[in-house]
């Protein structure tokens, strides 16, 4: 028994068959629907539901509260349809999405940014080039079944059959299956499997300003955002905070100062949270999202986007919903690791 799934107000349709998230359903007929971390833990894929049944499975409260459930929102990455249903998503991407594909990629390049910062490149098949929008990830697929999420930190332009390759900004995380292994046993010409693109967060066609805010490896993203627009020579007004705790977090901090001194509409502006005095910080200090409040007011006419730690990607939602930002103009991508997902 399979299902009709409508998604308004573009009113694109798909079927989701009996015990089918809707998510993976939509994603398997091409109706992309946003979604960042697909394990209920993150939020992104939150809308609400318009008409008929659904069962909404495990999930973490922070994705999905009580109250908000009562309202009639859902998390489509975990919800099963029981009848045929409508929904209330904004974001749908629109027809014609890269494929998803797996594939094998080949370890190029290991390169230790800081002691717990590797910017790893991949080698992608240049007969069946990847193709993706510039945010977007990809998945390791693990041996044991499991996968690891990282998002690729070069625009879309710059992989071809001539340099075929993808770069990802992966941080240590201490007993970390898979990051213990990227930061030891991980050897140039190793081969993994991925799959991709993955993921909804991407820049939108508008005029409205822009702010970009990263916390530490949540750069990777804004990194292929910031070369695409410079590529196609998008004149959008940026405005970027990077946080780290230490100076040392801005890991390619030299390469945003020399975007930003090629781009006249990008602004930067890094921030530390936790500098030391041998730092000899003198940029601005605190927790990045407050940044924006500090220089902000009025967010009514802006697209923000946020990548990077769980709670700063929440943190800057009710902040900025506060300065009168739409709820539909907040992108976000939150860096959940497997403990958080649990």
């Amino acid at each position: 028994m399979s299902f009709k799934i409508t998604v308004e107000p573009s009113g694109r349709t798909f079927q989701a068959d009996d015990g089918e998230m809707l998510l993976s359903a939509g994603i398997r007929q091409g109706v992309g629907m946003p979604y960042g971390c697909k394990d209920g833990a993150c939020g992104s894929c939150k809308c609400k539901l318009i008409s008929g049944n659904v069962s909404i499975g495990s999930h973490q409260a922070k994705a999905l509260s009580s109250g908000e459930e009562a309202l009639g929102f859902i998390l489509t990455c975990c919800s099963t349809a029981h009848t045929d249903i409508v929904l209330e998503s904004k974001q749908v991407v629109e027809e014609g999405a890269f494929p998803i594909k797996k594939m094998p990629v080949r370890v190029f390049s290991l390169e230790k940014k800081t002691d717990d910062v590797m910017v790893v490149k991949l080698q992608v098949p240049a007969s069946d080039l990847i193709k993706y929008k510039a945010g977007q990830y990809v998945d390791f697929l693990l041996r044991d079944g499991s996968r690891r999420s990282y998002s690729m930190a070069n625009a879309p332009h710059t992989v071809t059959a001539e340099v075929p390759y993808i770069e990802l900004h992966i941080r240590h995380m201490v007993g970390g299956l898979f990051t213990d292994h990227v930061f030891g046993a991980m050897k140039e010409k190793e081969i993994q499997r991925i799959e991709g693109p993955q993921g909804s967060f991407f820049l939108r066609d508008s005029e409205k300003p822009l702010i970009f805010i990263a916390s530490g490896t949540g750069f990777a993203p804004i990194k292929a955002i910031i070369e695409e627009m410079q590529h196609l020579n998008n004149k959008r007004q940026v405005t970027f905070y990077w946080g780290g705790r230490r100076p040392s977090d801005l890991y390619m901090n030299d390469w945003v100062l020399a975007r930003a001194a090629e781009m006249p509409n990008l602004r930067y502006i890094p921030v530390v949270s936790d500098a030391l005095e041998s730092d000899a910080w003198s940029g601005r200090i605190g927790f990045v999202h407050n940044g924006v409040t500090s220089d902000f007011k009025d967010l009514s006419n802006y697209q923000v986007y946020a990548c990077g730690a769980p709670i700063v990607v929440d943190s800057a939602r009710v902040a900025y919903s506060e300065l009168g930002l739409p709820a539909d103009e907040f992108y976000a991508d939150s860096f959940t690791s497997a403990l958080d997902k649990v």
